[in-house]
């Protein structure tokens, strides 16, 4: 089968578009004909070696967590899905190998749910790993509550973006930055917006005099600082980025597999609460340069890479 591999860390041109094995289908897992995958940080921060100490390589690797697509076969104890149809899934194992970039994927079961029916399979590629990050932050380590106001940091990024409008959804108050072209991106989701960078504390406690309950860090670093001293008494703090959080008091969260809290963000997205944002689509030979793109820091939502190529199954 077809799909995008490197054979050692580096940047984007240690990426090959080729032939690489069939992938094998365990008793938990399903084969996925993929249709599209989501372009995240992380993938590219495992391909240049970031994550070595927890993520052990297994060489070729396919790169990517995200995946749309649909059930060609199911594993030998397989009961929840069938042949036929469409999932998504946060296809990440405890190590790197077996990605979906790539025309099919060995899916565990524990990593999918079913696809939102009124989303595309571009967009709804774009949903599992920012929406399960933004859901498992607000629902459970910030457990945000109606009334509250919560800070998001990045909030036309693809969590930002996501955290936004769960934060609504949960009847808080949602003070989001971004930079000024965005501003009205931030609004449409239902974001007050504000400018990142020096004086963002000023600009933040204009907004929030007494402070907010809650802050979204998907920054780190200066933001990170800054914002532990904007929160209300009792306030919280969460970063995905900056296992600094815990010195100010926070927690660090790293987005796990969760086929329920994906089922229920598929809910949401057919309900009209969450929607994703693909900003721009390359075809699976040109996934080079969708990372090149992300690696710039400044996509709005989502990149999604497409797949196509003959209906068959592999084998």
């Amino acid at each position: 089968m077809k799909a995008i591999s490197y054979a050692r860390y580096g940047g984007p041109e240690v990426l090959e578009y080729g032939e690489v094995r069939e992938p094998r289908v365990g008793p938990d897992s399903v084969l996925v004909r993929v249709r599209a995958a989501a372009v995240n940080p992380v993938d590219w921060k495992c391909r240049e070696g970031y994550l070595d100490a927890v993520l052990e390589p297994v060489f070729p690797v396919v790169p990517g967590w995200d995946v749309s697509g649909v059930v060609v076969r199911p594993g030998a104890a397989v009961t929840e899905f069938r042949a036929g149809d469409e999932v998504i899934g946060y296809v990440r194992e405890d190590f790197l190998s077996r990605g979906t970039l790539a025309e099919y994927v060995a899916a565990p079961v524990r990593t999918l749910a079913r696809k939102p029916r009124n989303l595309s399979f571009e967009e709804a590629a774009g949903l599992p790993l920012v929406g399960l990050t933004a859901y498992q932050v607000l629902y459970k380590a910030l457990a945000v509550k109606r009334g509250e106001t919560v800070l998001v940091h990045a909030a036309a990024g693809g969590v930002g973006s996501i955290a936004v409008q769960l934060g609504r959804y949960l009847g808080a108050r949602v003070i989001g930055t971004a930079s000024e072209r965005n501003h009205d991106f931030v609004r449409g989701l239902g974001g007050e917006p504000v400018t990142y960078g020096e004086g963002l504390a000023e600009r933040v406690r204009g907004l929030a005099p007494e402070g907010v309950d809650a802050v979204f860090d998907t920054v780190g670093g200066d933001a990170l600082r800054t914002s532990a001293n904007l929160l209300a008494p009792e306030g919280r703090l969460a970063s995905i980025t900056d296992d600094d959080v815990v010195e100010y008091g926070g927690r660090y969260c790293f987005v796990r597999p969760d086929a329920e809290d994906l089922l229920r963000l598929s809910e949401l997205a057919e309900q009209g609460v969450v929607s994703v944002h693909v900003s721009e689509t390359f075809p699976l030979e040109r996934a080079a340069d969708a990372y090149r793109r992300n690696q710039e820091g400044r996509t709005r939502g989502k990149i999604v890479v497409t797949v196509a190529g003959d209906d068959g199954p592999p084998g």
